[in-house]
């Protein structure tokens, strides 16, 4: 069992749906309301969890009822939230407005943003255990930069998913042992040409593993080579979380060695389009067990019977 611990953020999000967009000053009656639990660091710390990982969240919630739920979520999900604090500000929301196939959100941070370097240094026991520190870009930059300098102090392997994008510093770009953007996650984080991103990976082998929508997932070889894992096949219902699930599930799988990794999380991100929701489409670890052991069967009946 992999030991992960992930630093971020944790939001709920409250959805609406309706016919159309309210204009300025305009009343409009919605057709639907749902909330569900949300975050880039609570998703991943989900994923992970539902995987087969032990996993620690570092992470801020307010006092108020969004934060006791989420909570008791990520603990129903087997994570360890001893290291989940309470702020002073209120949880961080999403609030999104949905109509047709568009969507209007506002995220407001809340305790996300006081999330700090005290938070992380409380949880150096969790640090010290782990197999793969996690990190997304939803909680003050200044964060992420201590945790990243306390996994390098501790030997540990620091991922980061350089999302919401912003340009990275040289120090944290060193820091971290994997990237995972998608392409224009990658083109802002390191100040890259948009479209240039083989040559990105070829200059950084091994250190990152960029998403590609349904066509898969890239990384360099230890060589420079370019390698691409291509996407599974699936009925797509709801792609929300998806870049989380690959995430969560690239840090569960990490002793697996990179290219396996890989392989898992773009199964793991397949899986969760599947259902609706972000992390009620992420799946369990028997479920991706079982849908590799499909997609194997046709190849190998296809391997027996060109042999034969």
């Amino acid at each position: 069992m992999a030991r992960v611990v992930v630093v971020g953020s944790i939001n709920m999000d409250m959805v609406v749906a309706t016919g159309t967009f309210p204009r300025l000053g305009e009343t409009l009656f919605g057709t639907r309301f749902s909330t569900h639990p949300g975050g880039k660091g609570a998703n991943q710390a989900v994923a992970a969890a539902r995987l087969g990982a032990h996993v620690t969240m570092v992470g801020c919630v307010g006092s108020d009822a969004f934060g006791g739920e989420m909570k008791a979520t990520l603990e129903r999900e087997g994570v360890d939230t001893r290291h989940v604090s309470t702020g002073r500000e209120a949880t961080g929301i999403a609030s999104i407005t949905v109509s047709g196939g568009d969507n209007a959100i506002i995220v407001v941070p809340g305790a996300n943003h006081e999330l700090s370097a005290a938070h992380v240094d409380r949880a150096s026991d969790a640090f010290a255990q782990a197999d793969v520190i996690l990190a997304q870009l939803e909680t003050p930059l200044e964060t992420v930069l201590h945790a990243a300098r306390r996994a390098r102090e501790l030997g540990k392997p620091f991922f980061l998913n350089p999302a919401p994008a912003v340009a990275l510093s040289d120090e944290l770009i060193a820091l971290a042992t994997l990237l995972t953007p998608n392409e224009h996650e990658l083109a802002t984080a390191l100040q890259t040409p948009a479209g240039a991103w083989s040559e990105t990976l070829a200059r950084m082998p091994g250190r990152i593993a960029m998403t590609h929508g349904k066509d898969g997932a890239y990384f360099a070889d230890e060589t420079g080579a370019l390698v691409h894992q291509p996407g599974f096949s699936v009925n797509a219902v709801d792609s929300t979380g998806a870049g989380d699930t690959f995430n969560g599930a690239l840090a569960a799988f990490w002793h697996l060695g990179l290219r396996e990794a890989v392989r898992r999380a773009n199964a793991a991100g397949a899986l969760s389009v599947t259902r609706a929701g972000a992390q009620g489409g992420m799946p369990t670890l028997a479920e991706l067990e079982a849908f590799l052991n499909a997609q194997a069967e046709p190849a190998a009946r296809a391997e027996q019977a060109h042999q034969a």
